[in-house]
């Protein structure tokens, strides 16, 4: 059943086309079977769906049109990429003047009149079709496609389902099924299929009161797609668990798994995480993709002066190197992509994490393992005794931890690590509050690195604009260093999405420690006395290092302003 079924019983009564009994007795039966009234009724034999189309049609003011047999110009289709006509289900049919009208099955979805009209950039009007001749349209003017999760839904009502190229070896994760069990398995693989080529980074299936939401993270931002059925919840989840090797008996606590698979040529593996929640287990997949391993500090974000910085810190033979930022600022990916640059056979590298996202060859990897004792902790302590050159920790969370990661770094061994702080100097006082000496920190800590995630202007549509006065006024000072500035923006093509980014890249505060420094820590100053006498020193701040990026024309002003709106200098 759907928020608008009584709505449109009223107007079905209204016209004639059903009797009040009939509607109640339709509206009863959707509810108890989780459908929509219109899919009752027309399988009833009730109305025709034609009819129901064309009298929701004419209560908005809108006309029908049969698409069969309609010769639509191409220069009316290639008004529309291929990509939005089948994500928004509608096909172009005709252009007079500025208006574009296109065909939608749905006439009381004006949010895709809306978006289109922004996507577009001119104005749409509607008519209504039935849902079938728009795709069969779409698949005559744009080509065929690999299956959507829609069409594959479809199939598992009917039966059979065909595979999308290159999706066999998901199925080969998942152990062995019965015949019944098969559509679901090729629908979890199409999924997953469909979140690696829209470059996502997680895969959130999320059950709610009446639906079963699909939405993947994109370039750091969620976006739904279609979702399955409610009735296919429970079987989806089950495969999930299945494929990650996790118990699908136990719901009732939250459970960690891994899927490791091969999608297209490309080796990736899914970190699986289940936790209950009031309407069922909400799973997210997270993808790591091992490629990410091979990008250089380019990559990242780094430019040639902070690059040669950097370099020179994580070339030291001991000291501890933090890099600090809130929970998904791309700080694993960094330390990831150091490690693998100073990964040479006369160095052994040993990491303690929790969990070990990535497995890289060459590195001995501990993971975690609290419930049988095995904490960062005991960890670090062991693996001292392995003689490592290179200790990475995913994160120093205690005293204990911070206290061995010190005493490690004064015995000659370079250790890595981060910390959630939200600059590079408070990572100081954060260790003195967890309970690590002054001194200790002063004589161990070479250099703190801040970093943050900005997206990158999509190469394929860039345009030049000028910024806002309410930017320049949030940038305060700052807006002088843009006054001669060309910058740009993303307008939306198909290549991103629409979104006007495309990919992701760091920018970076590094607070390098040295003699007056030390001697303030053992003071114990305050972080803002600290951070000050950084910038004397010519630390570069968040914001700062994001705006040479703006000025470079690799991302937005306003991308810049949402990540560091707490740098108020």
């Amino acid at each position: 059943m759907t928020a608008n079924d009584e709505y449109i019983l009223e107007i079905l009564e209204s016209v004639g086309l059903i009797t009040h009994k009939q509607g109640v007795q339709s509206l009863e039966t959707a509810r108890q079977e989780d459908k929509s009234v219109t899919d009752i009724l027309v399988g009833n034999a009730v109305v025709s769906k034609l009819d129901i189309l064309k009298a929701l049609a004419n209560q908005f003011g809108m006309d029908t049109l049969s698409l069969t047999g309609l010769d639509i110009p191409q220069d009316v289709v290639d008004l529309v990429p291929g990509d939005v006509a089948r994500r928004y289900k509608i096909m172009p049919v005709f252009k007079n003047n500025n208006t574009l009208t296109v065909a939608l099955s749905d006439p009381l979805d004006v949010e895709t009149l809306d978006g289109l009209r922004y996507i577009l950039k001119t104005n749409v009007e509607g008519v209504v079709s039935p849902m079938d001749e728009i795709g069969t349209a779409i698949n005559q003017y744009y080509g065929r496609t690999g299956p959507s999760v829609e069409s594959m839904m479809q199939e598992i009502t009917e039966g059979a389902v065909r595979l999308p190229e290159g999706a066999t070896e998901i199925i080969a994760a998942a152990e062995e099924a019965t015949e019944a069990d098969a559509p679901i398995i090729k629908l979890v693989s199409l999924i997953i299929m469909e979140a690696f080529r829209s470059r996502a980074s997680d895969i959130h299936l999320e059950p709610m009161a009446k639906k079963f939401r699909v939405r993947y993270r994109v370039d750091g931002v969620l976006h739904e797609v279609d979702s399955p059925p409610k009735r296919l919840q429970s079987a989806i989840i089950s495969r999930v668990k299945i494929m990650a090797n996790i118990s699908i008996a136990e719901k009732r606590v939250p459970q960690d798994g891994r899927i490791q698979i091969n999608v297209m040529g490309r080796e990736l593996d899914l970190r699986v995480s289940s936790i209950p929640s009031n309407h069922g287990e909400s799973i997210v997949m997270r993808i790591l993709d091992k490629t990410s391993l091979l990008l250089g500090l380019p990559q990242l974000g780094f430019f040639s002066d902070d690059q040669q910085t950097f370099e020179q810190l994580i070339g030291l033979s001991d000291g501890i190197l933090l890099v600090t930022g809130p929970t998904g600022s791309g700080k694993t990916t960094t330390l990831y992509a150091c490690l693998n640059n100073i990964n040479k056979p006369d160095r052994k590298i040993i990491t303690v994490e929790d969990p070990v996202e990535y497995h890289l060859a060459g590195i001995n990897q501990v993971h975690v393992r609290s419930d049988i004792g095995l904490t960062f902790a005991a960890a670090l302590r062991s693996i001292l005794r392995q003689a490592p050159n290179v200790i990475m920790i995913g994160e120093i969370r205690d005293k204990e931890t911070a206290e061995i990661a010190v005493n490690a770094s004064l015995t000659g061994h370079l250790v890595f690590s981060t910390l959630h702080t939200n600059d590079a100097p408070s990572a100081i006082i954060r260790l003195i509050d967890i309970g690590v000496k002054p001194f200790l920190v002063a004589s161990s800590t070479r250099a703190i690195m801040a970093q943050r995630l900005v997206r990158r202007i999509c190469e394929k549509c860039k345009e030049e604009y000028s910024p806002t006065a309410s930017e320049l006024h949030l940038l305060g000072p700052a807006a002088a260093l843009l006054q001669k500035a060309t910058l740009y923006r993303g307008k939306g093509c198909a290549e991103c999405l629409y979104t006007g980014f495309r990919g992701r890249m760091g920018i970076y505060e590094i607070f390098v420690l040295n003699d007056q420094v030390r001697n303030m820590i053992f003071e114990r100053v305050s972080a803002s006395e600290l951070r000050h006498t950084a910038r004397q020193l010519g630390m570069r701040t968040l914001r700062e290092d994001g705006l040479r990026k703006v000025v470079a024309g690799v991302t937005t002003l306003t991308e810049v302003l949402r990540v560091t709106m707490g740098d108020q200098e």
